[in-house]
């Protein structure tokens, strides 16, 4: 109790009661204080409960804080020091009575009032809401840790951010490791580390409107880059590249990692790699009962011994065991290839897609935290997105792509002639290389309109044939492909000032055309010429000057002189591919 709940306090300020004690260095509640205490230069206690009364400033006409008639100023000749009675609490002094009332006489502090029933349940409720609060940010930071432990990432040696305002290109790799919880017993290979052996390409447009899934067969014979990767120890070891084997053998083999794939992929298709993710036979049981299951559709009874699926003909719902038999199943669909199992794995993922979508998954606190749990658990990814914040971030820029713009295509391929005994494809470049165009120039498969409101570019004035002028370099196109082209435009296209100039000084995928801000004129005439696409013309911010050739290297992407190298509009036709919205896909 403080001197005023015992009654007899008289003119002792309750909050004087809290004085400095110099041996401690502290302040002390003191109820009692004896008359023994230490006193200062001036013969007061330090910190003695000081007069309640006040006179009013002579300095001021106007009413003032009240002055502590037991209080000696500074001015008074007092030497200070650990005794002076002139230290203070800190914020406990604004609250007298009289100050700033326009009283001038004496003055005592009226009793503080005690706090009403209503006053003392929203104190309470209030220090409940503040419990609440911090246990609600351990809860999120507990959370945050629970979740980016979970996370298993590997580091490619690339460096991108998670998100960007560009097309993404996100690998999406199924290994069949033997290894790891929940993957044991499917097939013969219980100690295999796997390979890529589902592989899907998507490809996210830049303003987000639609979206294109290339999956990849996984005996198509290709090549295989050199490839860096990191060792447990820290140290890097190149994996020499090979030529002539099947994709799958980028993953795994050899001691190939996920940036294996990675470099694979981007040699094959020309576009690059932002980031990848990982999963195993064990996600896609998890994953699948996190959003409820999977609504599937069979055109026949399916009975498969390998992958032990059983599904009478119909829409069923699948999840757990089922669905990774599902996406294992090839013998008894379409030609019993992996090619017909691709079919069963972009139908199950476009419809994994939708239930998402639909159900809300997201939006749903306990099916949100549970396909949380599964993917942070199941996934492996780079490690530019090693972490919740960067994956949640990846995840809000990507579900912004409806399903109905979503489509499904897979790589076009031909029977290998020259393989007889194990089934293996060859790529069919023919109608792959037109599909690889369209994805690098950002063009949609689902036939999707690009947003409105985009500008429609600058205007350029292209310069007449005959002033164009223009060095040509074989980059990486077929052999004399620099004097073909050469011959072309000066016979076919009256462009005089073309120039072979021979061989440039590395291989490049994709065609380029260099030129001055001065040159934008013969630019477009020569692009137009040429069907070349936006993404090739490459103009510096300063004049080239009068008789400067523009620089055009031919790259990978070059088949011939007179063929354009602009990306078509539509799909090849033969190239297999679904929509993502379509709910009446059926596997046959």
């Amino acid at each position: 109790m403080d001197a005023q709940g015992r009654g007899h306090a008289g003119d002792i300020d309750p909050a004087d009661q809290w004085v400095y004690n110099p041996s401690t260095n502290s302040y002390e509640l003191r109820l009692n204080p004896s008359a023994d205490q230490p006193r200062g230069s001036n013969g007061a206690r330090p910190g003695a409960p000081r007069s309640r009364r006040a006179a009013a400033s002579p300095a001021s006409s106007s009413p003032q804080r009240p002055a502590r008639s037991a209080r000696p100023s500074r001015s008074s000749g007092s030497t200070g020091g650990e005794g002076d009675a002139d230290r203070r609490l800190p914020g406990q002094r604004s609250r007298r009575a009289g100050a700033g009332n326009g009283s001038t006489g004496h003055s005592r502090r009226k009793p503080r009032a005690k706090p009403s029933g209503k006053q003392r349940v929203l104190r309470w409720s209030g220090g409940i809401l503040g419990l609440l609060l911090i246990s609600g940010c351990a809860t999120v930071y507990w959370a945050y840790r629970h979740f980016n432990d979970n996370i298993d990432k590997v580091d490619v040696g690339i460096d991108n951010k998670a998100t960007s305002n560009a097309p993404v290109n996100i690998l999406i790799i199924g290994t069949d490791a033997r290894t790891g919880e929940g993957n044991q017993g499917y097939g013969d290979r219980d100690n295999s580390q796997g390979h890529a052996d589902t592989t899907l390409l998507l490809h996210v447009s830049k303003d987000r409107s639609h979206a294109t899934a290339l999956s990849i067969p996984r005996d198509m014979v290709t090549t295989i880059p050199d490839c860096p990767t990191k060792q447990s120890d820290g140290t890097k070891k190149v994996i020499p590249g090979q030529e002539n084997v099947r994709f799958n053998e980028s993953l795994g083999q050899l001691g190939r990692d996920p940036g294996c794939t990675w470099r694979t992929v981007e040699e094959l298709t020309g576009l690059k790699i932002n980031h990848f993710m990982m999963a195993d036979f064990d996600a896609v049981k998890t994953l699948s009962s996190a959003v409820g299951g999977v609504e599937v559709c069979v055109a026949k009874d399916i009975n498969d011994k390998k992958s032990h699926l059983k599904l009478k003909a119909g829409t069923h719902r699948i999840e757990g065991e089922d669905a990774l038999a599902f996406v294992r199943t090839r013998d008894s669909v379409g030609f019993g290839s992996d090619l017909s199992r691709i079919e069963l794995q972009q139908q199950f993922l476009s419809s994994m897609f939708r239930q998402m979508k639909d159900s809300n998954t997201l939006g749903n606190p306990k099916k949100a935290w549970g396909l949380a749990e599964a993917a942070t658990d199941a996934l492996t990814v780079d490690t530019n997105i090693g972490n919740v914040p960067k994956l949640l971030d990846l995840a809000q820029d990507l579900q912004r792509v409806n399903p109905k713009n979503i489509t499904f295509v897979t790589v076009p391929v031909l029977d290998n002639p020259t393989e007889k005994v194990r089934a293996t494809v060859i790529l069919d470049e023919a109608k792959a290389e037109p599909l690889f165009q369209m994805l690098r120039a950002d063009k949609s498969l689902a036939g999707t309109k690009k947003g409105k409101g985009k500008s429609k570019g600058e205007k350029v004035k292209k310069a007449p044939a005959s002033e164009v002028r223009v060095d040509v370099y074989n980059g990486g196109g077929p052999i004399g492909a620099a004097q073909q082209t050469v011959d072309w435009l000066q016979n076919s296209k009256s462009v005089q000032l073309s120039t072979n100039a021979g061989n440039a000084e590395g291989k490049q995928a994709r065609t380029t055309l260099e030129y001055g801000a001065d040159q934008a004129g013969q630019a477009a005439t020569l692009a137009e010429m040429m069907g070349l696409p936006k993404s090739a013309l490459k103009k510096s911010s300063q004049d080239a000057g009068a008789g400067v050739a523009m620089t055009l290297t031919l790259g990978k992407d070059f088949s011939s002189a007179g063929t354009p190298i602009k990306a078509p509009d539509t799909v090849p036709d033969g190239v297999q591919n679904i929509n993502g919205g379509n709910k009446n896909v059926c596997a046959k």
